[in-house]
């Protein structure tokens, strides 16, 4: 499988604290969503295909897509490239490596 373009959870919390906050697409499950988030926009991987035209209106900005580890978030950064999307990356390790990394206090399951 080919490699995504990746952002690590130190560069999203230096973009977030330096008032550059991205458009971040969470593509877990709404079950998933409530245990731990990362304030992002749910939209399962799953339901991305009928809702393009949500996503559309964020083409041309930074966006940064994530789920648990990462594989869900690989999955919809292609589609999105493949969409036409330019400015978009996978945040490597998702949920997990953000809650063990940056914020402790946001739940692993």
């Amino acid at each position: 499988m080919t490699s995504v373009p990746e952002i690590t959870v130190h560069e999203l919390k230096a973009l977030i604290d330096a008032g550059k906050t991205p458009f971040i697409l969470d593509v877990r499950e709404p079950k998933e969503y409530e245990i731990a988030n990362l304030g992002g926009n749910l939209m399962p991987l799953g339901e991305i295909v009928n809702r393009m035209d949500e996503l559309r209106q964020h083409k041309n900005e930074h966006v940064v897509v994530h789920c648990r580890s990462g594989g869900r978030g690989a999955q919809a950064t292609r589609f999105l490239l493949a969409a036409g999307f330019t400015n978009v990356q996978n945040l490597r390790g998702g949920t997990l490596a953000w809650s063990k990394e940056i914020d402790p206090s946001v739940p692993t399951y």
